[in-house]
């Protein structure tokens, strides 16, 4: 401080506005620039306001200011011919800040898929109604549009329906004209009142319906015909809210996240980890086990079956797969824990 640096103001430079006939500079001039402002040919460094002092024109700067410091190069962010966003990138509020900065209104994006959710069941009453007698409240629906909002989609809820083939078949046929996908929830297994399959077997193709997989077996895929012969994809989810999250998260999820032009992998993180107890499943069956994982990675399944005990999901971290050529694991083997 007891040697500054001496210039004297010879005009000043504005944010969006020309620079004018500022220049050319002698040795000990300066102007003054507000962020954001164009620098004048001639000029290299800017100090900023807390090491400088002003007397009238006089300006004394109390700190080295070496060429470059505080400027911004024309072209230092973005260079001609660099890609910015790939194709198939999710957009983040950051990448339209960057699309915006290069002059792009607009760009081309994948639609959002259309998703209808069909919730059938006598027993059922609205999401979110207090259970009465024998009926009770729609789980399936919040937590299955939540799921398809996660995973890029816009959720339709349909229902709750009852159990009568007539009205159901009417429901499915007309989401099939509106959606990308249709996603019915009960009726899907293979008693008197289960009258899904057949429906989608009626209405287009039914590919499959069964599936060797521990809670969500009276899962089905098929197609649906539109009216002027296009198909539309349909998933059949089983009643049960464990066997529905397990069946949507294996079959469902992933076809709204490739409809809406995203990676068909599970959206969750993964992490190795260690049982700390051991697990008997069935050969030829996979299994999807909820669990807890603990600061070393140690895992502990907490619910074996159960497909209606939903709050075994939410006391859960996670769950890990046991494939169907095991039928048994044992304390201190390797599984990949998926993290809910």
């Amino acid at each position: 401080r007891e040697t500054p640096s001496l210039f004297r103001i010879v005009g000043e430079s504005k944010p969006g506005r020309e620079i004018g006939n500022l220049g050319p500079f002698n040795h000990g001039e300066a102007i003054r620039i507000a962020t954001g402002a164009p620098l004048p040919q001639g000029l290299d460094a800017v100090a900023p306001f807390e090491i400088v002092e002003s007397d009238g024109e006089l300006v004394r700067v109390f700190e080295e200011t070496a060429s470059g410091r505080h400027v911004g190069a024309i072209g230092e962010d973005i260079q001609t011919g660099e890609i910015v966003l790939s194709r198939g990138r999710l957009l983040r509020p950051q990448d339209l800040g960057v699309l915006s900065a290069l002059g792009l209104p607009q760009v081309r994006v994948v639609r959002k898929p259309a998703v209808s959710i069909v919730v059938t069941g006598d027993e059922l009453l609205p999401a979110g109604s207090k259970s009465s007698g024998s009926e009770i409240a729609d789980a399936n629906s919040p937590m299955l549009a939540a799921l398809v909002e996660r995973d890029g989609g816009i959720a339709a809820i349909i229902g709750p329906l009852s159990d009568d083939r007539a009205g159901l078949r009417a429901a499915i046929r007309l989401e099939a004209d509106r959606a990308d996908l249709v996603i019915v929830s009960g009726g899907s297994s293979v008693g008197p009142e289960d009258h899904a399959p057949a429906i989608i077997a009626e209405l287009g193709r039914l590919a499959f319906h069964g599936v060797a997989l521990r809670p969500a077996s009276p899962t089905g895929l098929g197609m649906l015909l539109k009216e002027g012969g296009s198909t539309v994809p349909a998933a059949l989810l089983p009643g049960n809210p464990v066997s529905c999250l397990c069946g949507y998260d294996f079959f469902a999820g992933r076809i709204v996240r490739l409809l809406g032009g995203r990676s068909p992998d599970w959206p969750y993180l993964s992490r190795d980890a260690r049982l700390s107890v051991d697990y008997e499943s069935a050969a030829g069956r996979v299994d999807y086990v909820r669990a807890t994982i603990d600061q070393d990675d140690r895992v502990r399944p907490i619910a074996r079956s159960g497909a209606s005990i939903l709050s075994s999901v939410t006391r859960a971290d996670g769950f890990f797969v046991v494939s169907a050529e095991v039928d048994r694991l044992q304390v201190g083997d390797p599984v990949v824990f998926w993290l809910y």
